[in-house]
């Protein structure tokens, strides 16, 4: 049976060690990739229009003139040009008018209306990525923190359970002492 707890503890010890030492790597690829989305958006040089721009939606205003550079900006960027594809094309999503300028292949207008449709969606698959990465970050940072924080509280834990197991137990009388010494030599 001491074997059998010694064992236990041994493990739940090593694996609160691996959580401790997990954590930090978590946050740090976290924080790191964070990095790398914010680099590759930036060397994109994609800006909001300018304030009071007829391009701008209203749901974007508070982007006015800004650089896309995080998760949250992509995002919005994206939306706004969802917005302009519904606009471009009266509704209809990209497969509603590529079928219709298949069943029209001399209609140049739904041909450059099905091309625009199609560079718009691009680009919005492209930004809603990169705001999914961005989110990821978040969920491996969150993780990370938990793990350390989890992987301490196993540690302690286990380290608290052992030293109870160690305590000076103190018998209720002389002849259990006298019966039972915690030193191994009789005391009478």
């Amino acid at each position: 049976m001491n074997t059998a707890r010694k064992l236990a503890s041994g493990i739940a010890y090593t694996a609160g060690a691996a959580l401790i030492a997990a954590g930090p790597v978590m946050i740090y690829e976290g924080v790191h990739g964070q990095h790398q989305v914010k680099d590759q958006l930036s060397a994109q040089l994609i800006s909001f229009p300018a304030k009071g721009s007829s391009g701008l939606p209203a749901a974007q205003a508070k982007y006015a003139g800004r650089q896309v550079v995080t998760g949250p900006q992509a995002k919005a960027y994206a939306d706004m040009i969802e917005t302009h594809i519904k606009e471009a094309t009266g509704g209809k999503t990209y497969s509603q008018v590529s079928s219709a300028a298949m069943a029209a292949p001399d209609d140049t207008k739904l041909a450059g209306l099905k091309n625009t449709a199609f560079m718009g969606e691009s680009l919005r698959g492209s930004l809603m990525g990169a705001y999914q990465a961005w989110e990821v970050t978040y969920l491996v940072i969150g993780l990370g923190v938990a793990f350390a924080g989890l992987g301490a509280a196993t540690v302690a834990v286990t380290g608290l359970t052992e030293i109870s197991r160690r305590k000076i137990h103190v018998p209720d009388t002389i002849a259990a002492l006298a019966e039972n010494p915690s030193s191994g030599t009789p005391l009478m």
